[in-house]
């Protein structure tokens, strides 16, 4: 490094105002967590086949030497856990691979078109963007598939040369690359789901047990899209935590913001419920079934998955008052419920140590 040089990784090297500017560019970059796209994608066109003749003595027309075309090359799309959003498909829409040479004299064949690999996201779906059949489920590091292939080289005169036929003309030729609309659509990959109103304090929570750094403010929808948080749980265990922004009433129809990322649990194996015990409005029983039932409309299948109950913002008089109620009443319906404060850490090991308890299930 040279002299004068500041550390983004060293904050106390940076002035103030540094520190300030990193801060913004950081939040920038988050608030613009992209999930879906849509893409052109095109195979490179098989080169023409040749039809050419050698200049020999004694050989009718001197015979036929017409080389192949090359194929052309293929789109492929490969898993990369190294990428967290689609955000590069929103500045690049169009994905064309080489198309493979022509056939030269000489039984010179086409060079083949190199295919062009695009990394995407693990987690990412493949769909056709006309009728959302199903391409591929890259949910594994390295994944891949093969979205548009690329065509077949033509082939050259000298392929149809025969005893009886001792000197074609005609050479194929190349076969167009396939071309599509794909649309892609991310779900984070995570072990855990956070899940409740907004403003229920699960940023904070996330904070509290990962080094994750989500937006925290005192008002409803601080969150405006997934965060991931690794965290460490008893036993030596990791477990990745994604906090999802808030739920309300009619998000399986798009109310809110939360509609939009309702799709990144569908993958998690066990879900937290962050009850807010101390809500501006209504009662928090009420707030828990309002959520729930939107989760289940979303998706059915999610009403099956295992959950356990955090009722947070002990550290408030009111929700002290409210909990014995609730956990009588959670736990008739077969919920483990654990009372914790994400600002002041009160109850959180008792959740970690339930989350791995739950997890190999």
């Amino acid at each position: 490094m040279t002299a004068g040089a500041v550390s983004a990784d060293d904050p106390g090297s940076m002035s103030p105002g540094c520190r300030v500017f990193q801060r913004l560019i950081c939040e920038d970059v988050c608030e613009m967590f992209i999930d879906r796209a849509v893409v052109y994608v095109k195979g490179g066109d098989g080169g023409n086949g040749c039809a050419s003749f050698r200049r020999e003595k004694f050989v009718p027309k001197g015979g036929p030497d017409g080389g192949d075309g090359g194929d052309g090359g293929s789109v492929i799309f490969r898993a990369d856990e190294g990428l967290h959003t689609l955000m590069d498909f929103q500045y690049r829409r169009h994905f064309r691979a080489k198309r493979g040479a022509h056939g030269q004299g000489s039984k010179r064949h086409g060079r083949s078109g190199s295919d062009l690999t695009a990394r995407v996201p693990v987690g990412t779906i493949v769909r056709e963007a006309g009728n959302g059949a199903l391409l591929a489920d890259l949910a594994e590091q390295g994944a891949q598939v093969v979205v548009a292939r690329g065509g077949r080289g033509g082939r050259g005169n000298a392929r149809f040369a025969t005893p009886t036929r001792r000197a074609p003309t005609q050479a194929e030729a190349g076969q167009p690359g396939e071309e599509r609309q794909v649309a892609l659509e991310l779900r984070l990959l995570a072990d855990v789901g956070l899940v409740g109103r907004p403003n229920a304090g699960k940023s904070t929570l996330l904070a509290r047990i990962s080094a994750a750094r989500p937006k925290i403010a005192d008002y409803p929808f601080t969150t405006r899209a997934p965060m991931l948080g690794v965290v460490q749980l008893p036993g030596g265990r990791r477990a990745v935590v994604a906090d999802i922004p808030g739920l309300m009433d009619g998000a399986h129809r798009g109310a809110g913001l939360g509609h939009e990322f309702l799709r990144h649990i569908t993958r998690t194996r066990l879900l937290v419920h962050l009850l807010d015990l101390a809500p501006a409005d209504g009662d928090p029983l009420a707030h828990f079934d309002a959520i729930n039932r939107e989760v289940a409309l979303y998706d059915p299948a999610l009403a099956e998955r295992p959950m356990v109950v955090a009722a947070n913002k002990m550290d408030l008089p009111d929700a002290a008052g409210r909990y014995p109620g609730v956990e009588r009443a959670l736990e008739a319906r077969g919920y483990e419920v654990v009372p914790i404060s994400g600002l002041t850490g009160e109850g959180v090991d008792r959740l970690l140590a339930l989350i791995a308890r739950h997890l190999p299930t």
